[in-house]
Order: structure tokens, then C-alpha cells, then sequence
């Protein structure tokens, strides 16, 4: 049984609680990582494509405290109340509207202390405390006196915040192989469809720009933009939805998804291997393949391959730094945001080689779609379990 101590504080069990800056830090394309809210997870950083600062950038804003390891990042809103704690050395510095903790190890174990602040009673009486017209907010005074009754002894603190940690360490795990699978099918398109360096190509001869075989196609002639269109409340409510704040950065696979039953506009529908691509601010690079049917924002494009032996070349295609830059450049200026215009993006010139090499093309691809396919459900498995056990453990009712 956990044993209750005296009525303590958040600020009590910690050496320190940090506000971030409240200004937007100067970003390049190396460097420091510069956590935001959405590199805040929950349990761990998303480091996916996160913003970088430079050297000097970073002084600047580590000046009030220097995040180290096992200190935890907690997300003042958007969504307000995530926290995750600094693992394998990452230096980073505090993005808006983040929150750096350092835990007093003396009284609490810093994993423990992570998972303690995601269980929903601490959630709870953090999300009481709201404020903000349109988007929920946690005041820093409410993070300072959050309660942190119960407490269990140090040891049994450092049990509970292994055993969970663990969990975390094996989503961190597939969450790099995903990424170095990803990469691989990044180079063999650049290799292939690019440099046009695909096997046989040193006995090829070039034709106006093309090897021999090869046909100068658009991207339309591959696929088209789905626009069906449903109101959620038509749908099961568990149907998956993946609005622009699902879609991951640089990155090909949809990993995670809301309910329809969260959403209460019109929507559009999507088909598993239908690949999603975010028009809203589209150097923001968000572009990836659907592992379920489901529905999607308006603000993502529905691309549907026009049958499946174009599945790879598509996807690879769209999610490539030359086609999002093309969408960039070529995006409408709306009121307030710039957005995608499928009618130029439909234009962009894709090479499209004989059967053979797209075969052997498709073959490759399809392997690492499926392994990131599996890696995703074993994600989410490997989530849904932790999450169950986490409440339990932190109230005690399962002893470690």
C-alpha cells in the first residue's frame, strides 16, 4: 500500500519550476532543439522535426535554467498538461508556453514524478485551473500548487517510474526504427528518381532529360484528389479522424488519430493507403500514408493513387523535399495563411521508368510499409497498455 505523507506541493518536491520565455526563438536548419508544445508528449519528447536554435539562440534562452537529464518539460497548452522528461543526454531549450521542472531526487523519483503529473487525478486539478477564451491554459501558479498527496516512499517511486519508463523506452525504440526506415525509402527515391541512378542506369542512354524507357508523366496522370465529404455524426464514433495536429512533420507514417466522435464539422473521407497531405502552411512538410479508412480535415488533401502499382512512386513523390517545396512556392496567399493549390501540384513532373525497375522500386517500398505499419499498432499497443496501467499504479491499487 502507498503510504501518504504530509500535504505537499508541486514546488515542494522540485528544485525548481521555470517559466519559458514568452517570445519566439530565432530558428535555422541545425542546431539546438527548441521544444514546443507539440514536442511535448506524453512521457517523452517528440523530437520529429522539431525546430533548432543556434548556439548563441540557445544561451539566450537557457539563462534562466539549463534543461538537463531527467528533467521534465511540461506543456502550458496546445494541449495544456502534457509532460515529458529529458532522456539519452538531448540539450534543448524551452520553446513558448513550456514549462522546465526540476525534480528534487532527494524526494522524488524523476520518472515517477512524470508519470505521477499525465495520471488523470493530477491531470484533473491542472485542468481545473484553465484559463483562456480559446484555448486551454495552465497557470504557473497552478503547476506550483498542484498537490502532490500520497507519495509513495523514494524506492517505491523509483519501481513504479522503471516499470513505466520501460514502456516508453520500447516506444522510443520502434519510433527510431520508423524514422530509419523512412529514411531509407527517402534515399532509394532520391537515388532512383532523382539522380536517376537506378540499377542498370550506367547502360542507359538519356533521351531530352529521360533514360531510355522512361515516360514523362505529371502527377496527375498517377492520381487524384478524393473529395468525399461526411458529417462525423453519420460515422461509428470510434471512426479515425486525423486532423493537420496529427499529421508528424518530415515524416511518412500516420502514427496517431483522433475519434469522429471528437469533431463536429464536415469532414472528408480517406481510404487506408490514401496518402494525406496538410495544405495549410505546406512548408510545414506534414505528409503521410493512412493506415486506416477514416476521415480527415479539410485542410489535408486526399490523395488517391490511381491503382496500387503506383502506391510507392505517389507517396514517395508527395512527401518529397522537391514536391513540398514546389507546393510551397506555388501556395495561395488565403486570409490569413498561405494553402496548397492542388491544380499546380497536379502539374509537377514525375518520371515514370519502365515495369521492371518500378517493380523493383515498389518491392522495396512495400516492405518498409509494411514494417512501418506493424511498428505503429505495436506503438499504439504498447501505449494503450501503458496508459492503462499508469493510473493504477500511481493510486496504488498494484504493488511493485
Amino acid at each position: 500500500m502507498v503510504t501518504a505523507s504530509k500535504r505537499r506541493t508541486l514546488d515542494d518536491v522540485c528544485e525548481f519550476i521555470v517559466d519559458c520565455l514568452h517570445k519566439t526563438a530565432p530558428t535555422q536548419e541545425e542546431g539546438y532543439p527548441s521544444i514546443r508544445t507539440p514536442n511535448v508528449g506524453r512521457g517523452r519528447l517528440i523530437l520529429d522535426g522539431v525546430y533548432r536554435v543556434s548556439e548563441d539562440t540557445y544561451q539566450i534562452w537557457t539563462q534562466r535554467a539549463v534543461p538537463e537529464q531527467d528533467d521534465l518539460i511540461m506543456a502550458r497548452e496546445a494541449p495544456p498538461g502534457n509532460v515529458a522528461i529529458i532522456k539519452n543526454g538531448h540539450e534543448v531549450c524551452l520553446g513558448q508556453r513550456t514549462v522546465h521542472l526540476r525534480p528534487d531526487t532527494k524526494q522524488v523519483d524523476p520518472d515517477f514524478l512524470c508519470y505521477y503529473l499525465l495520471a488523470p487525478k493530477q491531470q484533473g486539478a491542472l485542468l481545473a485551473g484553465e484559463t483562456g477564451a480559446t484555448a486551454g491554459h495552465v497557470n504557473m501558479a497552478d503547476i506550483r500548487r498542484l498537490p502532490v498527496d500520497g507519495l509513495p516512499p523514494l524506492k517505491v517511486q523509483q519501481k513504479a517510474g522503471k516499470l513505466l519508463a520501460a514502456y516508453d523506452d520500447l516506444l522510443a525504440n520502434n519510433a527510431r526504427r520508423i524514422r530509419l526506415l523512412e529514411d531509407s525509402a527517402r534515399l532509394l527515391y532520391e537515388e532512383w528518381f532523382v539522380r536517376l541512378r537506378f540499377p542498370g542506369h550506367e547502360h542507359t542512354p538519356i533521351h531530352d532529360g529521360l533514360p531510355k524507357g522512361w515516360q514523362r508523366k505529371v502527377l496527375s496522370d498517377l492520381c487524384q484528389a478524393a473529395r468525399e465529404t461526411v458529417h462525423p455524426n453519420e460515422l461509428e464514433p470510434d471512426t479515425p479522424y486525423i486532423g493537420l495536429e496529427h499529421i508528424p512533420r518530415l515524416s511518412i507514417t500516420l502514427r496517431t488519430w483522433g475519434r469522429a466522435e471528437e469533431v463536429d464539422s464536415t469532414k472528408h473521407r480517406y481510404q487506408t493507403d490514401d496518402i494525406l497531405f496538410g495544405k495549410i502552411r505546406p512548408y510545414f512538410h506534414k505528409v503521410g500514408i493512412a493506415l486506416t479508412d477514416g476521415i480527415t480535415s479539410s485542410d489535408a488533401i486526399v490523395i488517391r493513387p490511381a491503382h496500387d502499382e503506383l502506391l510507392p512512386l505517389v507517396l514517395m513523390t508527395t512527401s518529397s523535399d522537391h514536391f513540398v517545396a514546389m507546393a510551397s512556392k506555388t501556395a495561395r496567399e488565403g486570409s490569413k495563411m498561405p494553402r496548397a493549390d492542388w491544380k499546380l501540384m497536379q502539374q509537377f513532373a514525375v518520371p515514370l521508368p519502365p515495369m521492371p525497375i518500378l517493380k523493383a522500386f515498389n518491392v522495396f517500398i512495400t516492405q518498409v510499409l509494411d514494417q512501418l505499419k506493424a511498428l505503429t499498432f505495436t506503438n499504439q499497443k504498447l501505449q494503450q497498455a501503458r496508459d492503462l496501467l499508469l493510473p493504477r499504479l500511481m493510486n496504488g491499487e498494484i504493488a511493485v
